[in-house]
């Protein structure tokens, strides 16, 4: 049976690996080489897409609109340095982990952290599903014979991702962290030697150059032309997504934990506004068209089978001669690599986030639990599904997904920000050395100049967006609110019910403890169960039984004599064959005649090996279970009997009991495998 145990625990043990015990959660900690790729490969990859959701905004309008793309991208520029130098503060002030959440929950109110908390959910799941389809997108970029398993290849990432994930932080970052720098490596280099290209006079050409395009919204004028500028700002602001991920995940660093997480957040806004206006330059240099419809680029022979390549897949094969080089396969693999892997930012994020919205009881406790790995297995889970249901929902496109995006994030943002100078005026108003003073100051300058610049462009972004998809969004999060407030509610009232006064008296005795036994026949369980009741020593003991059929209950009395039963047996009367009503009702009968006392009910039960064996058997026992639980003043003991087949389960049990992994336990041998008789 040992062996038996160790087969089925064997598929966990290859998805998950070696359960790990609690004392080596300081292994899990990241180095800055490690924390990169796992929290920063989302804003690292959203340069590949950032540039593209500007020229499609543009190119609505026809080719004569983008010469507004440079002004755009700095903008983004702009405000990405801004957002990276707010959330340095932020990781200095708060390094626990809990990050907007937290500083607004504790600067702003419990509705403000929650309002945090409820966009920051729903920007993790976006931010799975959109990494997934744009990684997708650029795999069918190299090979275009995938397009129609679009939704399949995306769901199967999802699994892989998932899997790595509940292996470990620090596995999956091992696992990551060269996809990442090596799509850094190529991109920086691919935007060097395509400048260097330009420079020697033999700019890039991309293939979709010669094609005009066919405007969607002509004569744009007035507040029209600001609204269609606005719209493209703020699908260009996606490359700020994940940007507050490093903030929420501080205790995962390495100490020092601030200074760690600090450095690496420079580090990240330093490559991703590298990568961003570089691709950006050459995108503009190689005259890229990118439409959300083939059959809009005029010149375009047969728009009805036509793939369109992204941006970057264009601006590759311009810069390094083709769709054959093997550096323009470098380029796409990369791509779909870390686009594919910045779902893993959401995969650290969303988990730690449910831990700390769980201890703070908004949340079910179980997110809160570690599993094997030390991870946050449940809410790596639950991420996983909601984010596959997204991908299937919306086949994957990320045209369609991208106008759900960065609602939440620039909520958590702004009101995050916004906390934040709160946080400094309350300390400001302590009286700090002049020292301190200054630091402080400058501080609340920053984070209020991104407080002003998010919550402006989560105007923007709201107002753009809110009739393209991003009103599901405006509804998701109010359910979330509305979710976590009921749980906490729940949990409050839980408490107040359970919780024992200092005061108050020890809970009275019984006067009489009126013990029952059902009895369906005689057997092995039934004589274990009364035995154990009259080894209780109750005050009354009785055996009762349901007369569902005459002749069975007068074999069952007959059998009861004959064999001597010290214990009364009661027949109840069931004329419509019912067993739960009359035992119920004569148990609350019982009960209504001794209130001071307390009434058990024995129940003999079997312990079963297999689910199908359970839906033979322990029926009639779980609806009487069922009903006497929720009636006051009756216990419910149930008396387990042991089948051959449960021998099985047992060793099954023994391989992986609750609590082995945060003991460290082994499995215990059994060599007892065979039932008690």
């Amino acid at each position: 049976m040992d062996r038996v145990s160790k087969v089925t625990d064997l598929p966990k043990r290859i998805l998950v690996g070696r359960a790990l015990p609690s004392n080596r959660l300081g292994e899990t900690l990241l180095p800055k080489r490690l924390a990169l790729p796992v929290f920063a490969s989302d804003p690292l990859s959203s340069v590949s897409y950032a540039t593209q959701e500007i020229l499609l905004m543009l190119t609505l309008g026809g080719l004569a609109y983008l010469y507004l793309t440079p002004y755009l991208a700095a903008a983004v520029f702009v405000l990405l340095c801004v957002v990276v130098a707010s959330y340095r503060q932020l990781v200095h002030a708060y390094p626990t982990g809990g990050g907007d959440y937290q500083v607004a929950r504790e600067n702003l109110g419990d509705k403000a952290g929650l309002t945090v908390a409820s966009a920051l959910l729903v920007d993790y799941v976006l931010t799975v599903a959109v990494s997934v389809s744009a990684g997708v997108d650029n795999i069918i970029s190299a090979v275009p014979a995938l397009v129609d398993h679009r939704v399949a290849i995306a769901v199967g990432f999802v699994v892989f991702l998932t899997a790595m994930n509940l292996r470990g932080v620090r596995e999956s970052g091992t696992a990551f962290a060269v996809p990442t720098y090596l799509f850094v490596v190529g991109v920086l280099g691919m935007v060097v030697w395509g400048l260097l290209r330009t420079l020697l006079g033999d700019a890039p050409v991309a293939e979709s150059a010669p094609y005009d395009v066919e405007p969607e919204q002509t004569g744009i004028a007035g507040l029209a032309l600001v609204f269609f500028v606005l719209r493209a700002f703020s699908s260009g602001c996606t490359a700020l997504t994940g940007v507050e991920a490093i903030a929420n995940g501080v205790p995962a660093f390495k100490k020092p934990k601030s200074r760690n997480a600090a450095t690496t957040l420079l580090l990240m806004g330093t490559l991703a506004m590298s990568m961003f206006l570089g691709i950006t330059a050459l995108a503009l240099i190689s005259d890229v068209r990118y439409v959300e419809n083939s059959c809009d680029l005029i010149g375009l022979e047969d728009c009805s089978g036509h793939v369109q390549r992204t941006v970057i897949a264009q601006v590759a094969a311009a810069v390094f001669g083709g769709d054959t080089s093997p550096f323009f396969f470098f380029i796409q693999a990369a791509t779909a690599a870390i686009l594919i892997l910045a779902a893993n930012t959401a995969y650290n994020g969303f988990p730690l986030l449910g831990s700390i919205l769980a201890q703070d009881r908004y949340l079910p406790r179980q997110l809160h639990t570690r599993g094997d790995r030390l991870v946050f297995s449940n809410g790596i889970i639950v991420l996983a599904s909601a984010a596959g249901v997204l991908i299937v929902a919306f086949e994957a496109s990320v045209t369609r997904l991208i106008q759900l995006y960065i609602i939440g994030v620039f909520t958590s943002f702004t009101l995050g920000q916004i906390g934040m100078v709160r946080h400094w005026n309350r300390l400001l108003a302590e009286g700090p050395a002049p020292e301190e003073r200054a630091r402080m100051v400058r501080s609340r300058a920053i984070n209020a100049t991104g407080a002003s610049l998010t919550g402006l462009v989560l105007v923007i972004v709201t107002i753009t967006k809110f009739t393209h998809g991003a009103w599901l969004v405006f509804l998701a999060m109010p359910v979330l609110f509305l979710l976590m407030r009921g749980i906490q509610q729940h949990y409050d009232r839980v408490a107040r019910e359970l919780a024992v006064d200092d005061d108050a008296e020890p809970p009275m005795l019984p006067s009489r403890n009126h013990a029952i036994v059902l009895v369906s026949k005689i057997h092995k369980p039934t004589l274990r169960a009364l035995a154990y009741a009259r080894a209780s020593r109750p005050s009354t003991l009785e055996a009762v039984t349901a007369s569902v059929d005459e002749d069975e209950v007068r074999a069952l009395q007959a059998e009861w004599d004959r064999r001597g039963i010290p214990v009364p047996l009661k027949v109840l009367d069931s004329p419509y064959r019912e067993i739960t009503r009359p035992v119920v009702d004569y148990v609350k009968s019982v009960r209504r005649a001794s209130p001071r006392d307390v009434v058990t009910v024995y129940i003999p039960e079997y312990v079963v090996g297999h689910w199908w064996e359970q839906v033979l058997h322990n029926q009639s026992a779980l609806r009487l279970k069922g009903r006497l639980l929720f009636t006051p003043g009756i216990m419910v003991t149930s008396v387990p009997w042991q089948l051959r087949s449960s021998a099985d389960a047992e060793a099954r049990l023994d391989a992986s009991a609750p609590g082995d992994v945060r003991r460290g336990a082994a499995a215990p041998a059994d060599d007892r495998v065979r039932a008690e008789l």
